[in-house]
């Protein structure tokens, strides 16, 4: 049975809905179960590189319809900007995305490389520089980037997670890329992703929503899904369905006093009274 009132869950992918895109035992039945009995299941991932559409096609893909579901950190970095702003991207096709949404221009990406079109882009003209994962990043793309800080525009972080684990092995991630930007230019940048402010008001956008302690956050991080939280003012549950054991997962809520240990997102569903 639906309850219209039921508590918006914030959702991490990685470790909570999946691993490596794989869905973890009981992710995608708990999801349905907790949207049958009304709740609100938004995907909330610092994930920058991807567009949003193939985001959703993923989690389509192994049976979670997620249309207008999926919030990012390349959405919470362009909840920063103003229509008519001219952006420099360091990043891939998400940003560029996101940027386009909010009405501000595209002026340039940093791995345009020696193309005529990038050399017509002015430091001066550029209001701000947003930074993600890209693997096409270089030296090039450094100095492009930092020149235009430097020259005035501001530099945003979708993100600062220093490693993005893969199949093959943990490889750098986009807060490495931002780390570089950043002391080459001299300035301290503005993240936008988890723990941080600006995912916080995009999920309150997509709620309509300006307080968020009805709400949970579940995630197998504290450092970026417990502290986001805490941030935002949410309800957390750690699941011990990604990166955290029962004896680290004890440790952390001695520590920071939040509300759940969940073996898996099934779990929540089953603490807040849904069952599949």
């Amino acid at each position: 049975m639906k309850n219209s009132s039921a508590a918006p869950i914030l959702c991490d992918l990685d470790g909570v809905v999946w691993l490596s895109h794989e869905p973890i035992a009981g992710s995608v039945e708990a999801i349905a179960a907790l949207r049958e009995a009304g709740h609100r299941v938004l995907f909330v991932t610092n994930n920058s590189f991807a567009k949003i559409e193939a985001q959703e096609k993923t989690l389509e893909s192994i049976g979670i319809s997620a249309k207008g579901d999926v919030l990012t950190s390349s959405g919470a970095a362009a909840t920063l900007l103003k229509s008519g702003q001219r952006v420099l991207v360091a990043g891939g096709p998400g940003v560029v995305e996101a940027v386009e949404s909010v009405g501000a221009i595209v002026a340039g990406r940093t791995d345009d490389g020696s193309s005529q079109e990038a050399q017509k882009i002015s430091d001066a003209n550029i209001d701000a520089v947003i930074v993600g994962f890209h693997n096409t990043f270089n030296f090039e793309s450094m100095r492009r980037a930092s020149a235009a800080v430097r020259a005035g525009a501001i530099l945003i972080g979708t993100n600062d997670d220093a490693t993005y684990p893969t199949s093959t092995g943990v490889i750098p991630g986009g807060g490495s890329i931002l780390a570089g930007i950043a002391t080459a230019s001299g300035v301290s940048p503005i993240v936008a992703g988890k723990p941080n402010a600006p995912m916080g008001e995009l999920v309150r956008r997509e709620l309509k929503l300006n307080n968020l302690d009805s709400c949970w956050m579940i995630g197998d991080r504290y450092s970026t899904d417990g502290a986001f939280a805490k941030t935002i003012g949410a309800k957390f549950a750690l699941a011990l369905s990604g990166v955290v054991d029962q004896v680290q997962a004890d440790e952390l809520r001695a520590q920071h006093k939040f509300a759940l240990i969940v073996k898996d997102l099934m779990g929540l569903a089953k603490h807040l009274g849904v069952s599949n």
